[in-house]
């Protein structure tokens, strides 16, 4: 008997080749030629999809002459930009993997990336050209081209590296002669996660996934042809590109507008002048967003809902913001590996606020008993009382390719049995809903940024006046949570100010990482295997930071 019921031979030959991510926005291009597709505040100048795809076609036009082809990587250190989205899109267009990276990383960090990715293009932005350039000097792979972005066209591109604008400058317009640059399980986007010990993961994201990412935010929202959306973050983080950033909007026919620094009374201002329908930000950025609708009030009716991610919405936020700013608030919960997995709509608010929300239409979400010996199978789960304590693990085979690039060992420690073993500890109710009782490794979130403690406890004990240390979150009214450094001194002389500049200067530890308080002490608490108590010394900061006892550098 025949395995299939029907041919499947049309099927496959048409699914696995059209069904990419870049078919899909050559296909708004002549559905929606004269359409906008993207827009620049700061430049004043909108792109029609045709013209937009005429800008991308010139990019991919000269990767191709640099003999970037078949799974080459372009690397890219953007701020939002138009140039950002051609780097998303022209390297889809030839078969290339385009891999964007944070703009705030260390000349050590993003010298790591590049020497675990190889690019054979490196293009950064001339805002952070002191950090790129330095990150080139120590990097032991060296890109065949390097170009920089100037939107101004104002400096002069170092002495080998070429200049974005003349880069593209001579190049056609028309699409690059590759008919069929991917395949769906083709890896088209890498991005980096923000590493547990100064070590980041690759995440290679395949076009099924990116296809099938944007789905996600289009039931989700839901996102249509009509909609203008805003993200408020940066957009190389998976919450940035695929919620409401580039991907999802292109992909269905939207309009994306620009960003490039986050200011709240502008980005209130830009929802009429614009005509957005979604914002999208961490919930840092939504608190400032209603103190200046309190003190100077915005037209918001236009909006459709605003979309946070990166950490849980406290009750009496969001009824503050449902109040202020718009009756229609979305969380999500998720992973640079599988972008959301849990989700919060309207409807679930304010009542379910604090919690994780339950598992995205396509996913599906565990919590699982944490066991002493080994990793819990996906069936050994918690009872459903919000009270037992467990391990989240999530199943989103749409979104994830359950790997880690170049990284065998972290992938068996996560992927397992189609499940994503996240880390993070939770409880969940009898109607699935997740409730985050701490993150993973400890993690700090500070302004929408992933800091693992480990990496600045490294850093930190560099400094030979140092012998211990501890590296804890503590609440932020700004950022949501800020750096705290506990250290027990190895030389008396030893101040906070000192260990500041250390930081400062040091090659491996981004800015946005530098602790922002110091308490010095005598002793740490430690495990019976020898592990830093994190949570036990979080608990002494928080009591430390109302006392007045943490010292500012």
């Amino acid at each position: 008997m025949d395995e299939y019921t029907y041919n499947i031979e049309m099927f496959k030959e048409t699914f696995e080749h059209e069904f990419t991510y870049i078919k899909g926005f050559m296909r708004n291009v002549h559905r929606y030629a004269k359409r906008p597709a993207l827009t620049c505040p700061l430049r004043k100048r909108t792109w029609t999809y045709e013209e937009l795809n005429q800008d991308v076609n010139q990019l991919a036009n000269a990767l191709l002459e640099d003999g970037v082809g078949k799974n080459d990587v372009v690397m890219y250190q953007l701020l939002n930009s138009v140039e950002f989205v051609h780097c998303y899109l022209a390297p889809q267009k030839i078969g290339a993997i385009n891999c964007p990276i944070n703009f705030r990383l260390s000349p050590g960090e993003t010298a790591y990336i590049i020497d675990d990715s190889k690019p054979a293009v490196f293009v950064y932005d001339v805002e952070i050209r002191e950090t790129a350039e330095e990150a080139l000097q120590m990097a032991t792979h060296q890109p065949r081209r390097v170009v920089m972005v100037d939107m101004n066209n104002q400096e002069q591109a170092p002495k080998g590296y070429s200049l974005y604008a003349d880069y593209v400058a001579h190049q056609h317009k028309e699409d690059p002669s590759v008919e069929r640059p991917s395949h769906i399980y083709d890896e088209t986007t890498r991005l980096y996660t923000s590493g547990t010990t100064g070590r980041p993961k690759g995440v290679p994201i395949n076009s099924i996934n990116d296809v099938l990412s944007a789905h996600d935010v289009a039931m989700h929202f839901p996102l249509t042809p009509i909609d203008k959306t805003m993200n408020m973050s940066p957009w190389f983080h998976r919450g940035g590109i695929h919620s409401g950033g580039p991907n999802p909007t292109l992909y269905v026919g939207g309009e994306v507008v620009i960003l490039r620094y986050f200011h709240p009374k502008t980005c209130l201002e830009f929802v009429s002048e614009y005509g957005l329908t979604f914002l999208i930000g961490a919930p840092p950025m939504l608190k400032m967003l209603y103190d200046v609708q309190l003190q100077s009030p915005t037209d918001l009716s236009g909006l459709k809902g605003i979309v946070t991610m990166g950490a849980p919405l406290s009750r009496e936020d969001c009824i503050k913001f449902q109040q202020t700013l718009t009756p229609n608030i979305f969380n999500g919960y998720g992973t640079s590996e599988a972008f959301w997995n849990t989700f919060l709509r309207p409807y679930d608010l304010p009542e379910m606020s604090g919690s994780a929300g339950r598992a995205c239409t396509d996913d599906d979400v565990r919590v699982v008993k944490i066991l002493p010996d080994r990793k819990a199978e996906p069936d050994e789960m918690v009872v459903r009382d919000n009270t037992e304590v467990g391990e989240v693990i999530v199943k989103a085979p749409g979104k994830t390719t359950y790997a880690y690039f170049n990284n065998e060992e972290e992938s068996r420690k996560v992927f397992y049995k189609g499940w994503i073993y996240i880390g993070d500890m939770a409880t969940w109710d009898e109607n699935e809903y997740v409730t985050i009782v701490s993150r993973k490794n400890d993690m700090i979130v500070s302004s929408a940024e992933n800091i693992y403690p480990v990496q600045v406890e490294e850093v930190l004990s560099e400094h030979p006046k140092v012998k211990e240390c501890v590296v804890v979150g503590v609440p932020d009214e700004l950022r949501g949570q800020a750096v705290v450094a506990y250290v027990i001194k190895g030389d008396a002389s030893l101040t906070a100010t000192e260990l500041h500049q250390f930081c400062v200067n040091h090659p491996s530890l981004a800015a946005y990482k530098r602790p922002r308080y110091y308490r010095f002490i005598d002793e740490l608490p430690y495990t019976a295997t020898g592990k830093k108590k994190h949570f036990v010394v979080r608990a002494v900061a928080l009591d430390d930071q109302k006392k007045g006892l943490l010292e500012r550098p």
